[in-house]
Formats: C-alpha cells, structure tokens, sequence
C-alpha cells in the first residue's frame, strides 16, 4: 500500500537560518501519525512545508503518488491536505463562518450539510453557532477549529500544537473528540509537545533541532530513550 504522505531529505527554513536538516517521514492512509518535539524543535516549520506556507529548499514531498512540493497552498489543499495552526479559528468571525471558511473550495450546498453534520457532533457549538469565535473558551475554540477543518473532508490533516494553551482536562477533551470524529480513512498529522497524544498514534517521530531523533511505533516509542531523555530527562 503506498504512502498518503512520503517526505525523503526535507530541508527548509527562514532566510539565511536553516530549520529542517533532511527529514525522512511517512504517513500512510488512515493512519494517525504523531510529531513529537520539544520548543523550536522544527514542528511548525515542517507543517508549513509541507502544506505551502513555507518553501522547500531541498528533498521531496509526496502525497497519494504526486509529488507536490512545487505546489501553492491551495493547489495541496484541493488535493485534500487541511491544516489547521495552533490559533485554528478566526476569533472575529462567528461560528458559522468559521466553519463555512473551512470549505471554502466545496459547493456551497455540500458545505451547509457538513456543517449541519458537524453541529452534530459539536452540540456546544451548534448552540453558538452565530457568536463569535472570540467568545468561546480555550477547549471550544479548539473543537471549532478541528470542526473548521473536518468540513472538507480532507484526507490528510495536518495539526499544529492542538493542545496549546489547554488545561490538562481540555487536552483530554480534544484527544477524545479526535479519536471519535477522525473516521472515513482520514490521515492525521500530528505535530505536539505532550506526550499524552501518544494514545492516539499509531506511530510516531521524535524532532530534535530539525532532525528525526527517533521514529516507531506508539509502543516504540513509549519505550525509546530518545524519548525519555527528551521529556523526562532520564
């Protein structure tokens, strides 16, 4: 089976400062892949090469068989990557628009249904759905913003940080919704800091100053020195 997503010698950075110094990762179809890293480990820099936001200075990015890194951003998105950042929402924008914007390419019939489905499985914010973003709390800005992205029915998603600023109980909270609500064969890339997102992956890698330190399985992993000297300091 090939892979959703194949990236072989990824290099990119910021002006004259290289960030990523030859990445090998793979994501295959339905599987959720977890990037782990410490702050200023490479992550984001990584999700935004990967969909567009950052240029490649060197290696090749392949989803479903085409390579794509000469892609704009909303060629890649078409082609069915999502992205959601660490803020996810549009906090000026209400709830309905947020998740309308999420499907901006789709028919704009196919986009009201979808979101009449996601308001099912987001009931908190079906009762908000024409306030604010601005007016939700952390743990709900976050389930608009995965509800933001789902509305297109991406095949891979790519999550940056989605536990930032999220009490421990929120981060639970999000761990649940995305094991329950990432169905249909959906890839899902997750670059994270919390070791808690392990239960959700099926294999992982950890970045270390751009580079892969460690990859495996989520047991693999669980068990990697890598790991525990980069989080636990063992």
């Amino acid at each position: 089976m090939s892979a959703s997503l194949e990236v072989k010698d990824l290099q990119a950075g910021y002006g004259a400062m290289q960030v990523l110094w030859g990445i090998d990762m793979q994501v295959q179809p339905g599987q959720t892949v977890l990037l782990l890293g410490a702050n200023s480990a490479g992550k984001t820099t990584l999700l935004r090469t990967l969909i567009g936001l950052l240029a490649c200075r060197g290696g090749s990015i392949v989803f479903d068989g085409e390579r794509i890194d000469g892609l704009r951003p909303d060629q890649r998105i078409r082609r069915g990557i999502a992205f959601m950042s660490e803020l996810g929402v549009f906090p000026t924008l209400s709830i309905d628009e947020n998740i309308a914007l999420g499907g901006y390419f789709l028919a704009p019939a196919r986009v009201r249904q979808r979101r009449e489905q996601l308001f099912e499985l987001f009931p908190d914010l079906a009762k908000k759905r024409r306030d604010a973003a601005s007016t939700l709390s952390g743990g709900q800005r976050k389930m608009l913003g995965i509800a933001k992205v789902l509305v297109a029915e991406p095949r891979l998603l790519l999550m940056d940080e989605p536990s930032s600023g999220l009490a421990p109980v929120f981060v639970k909270q999000v761990i649940d919704v995305l094991r329950t609500t990432i169905t249909g064969g959906t890839s899902l890339l997750i670059a994270e800091q919390n070791v808690a997102f392990l239960a959700l992956a099926d294999r992982g890698y950890l970045l270390d100053h751009g580079k892969v330190r460690a990859s495996g399985t989520r047991a693999e992993l669980e068990a990697s020195d890598a790991v525990r000297e980069t989080y636990f300091g063992l």
